[in-house]
């Protein structure tokens, strides 16, 4: 069975009035999101600022690496990057 390493991406830096559908939204053009998650502030109920994208193949999510990271977003700069297992793994 073939590790799929790359599909999965992480998102820094979001506006805490990001939602997942937005998120989702915001990496649609660059391929097939399976998923959209947002981490949430248990105290709050308000998104952290973090989240992560997953693709149906790292393609795909190459792509959205190349056009997001860096890129301006409501006032603020995003990171996107590959998840590590670990990243996602407590979540």
């Amino acid at each position: 069975m073939a590790k799929r390493l790359g599909s999965t991406l992480f998102v820094s830096r979001l506006s805490s009035f990001t939602s997942k559908e937005k998120l989702r939204q915001m990496f649609s053009p660059f391929g097939d999101v399976t998923e959209a998650r947002l981490v949430i502030d248990p105290n709050t109920q308000r998104p952290k600022g973090f989240g992560f994208v997953t693709y149906k193949s790292e393609v795909e999510a190459q792509k959205a690496i190349k056009v997001m990271d860096g890129r301006m977003v409501d006032g603020r700069l995003l990171f996107v990057e590959v998840a590590h297992p670990e990243d996602t793994s407590s979540l």
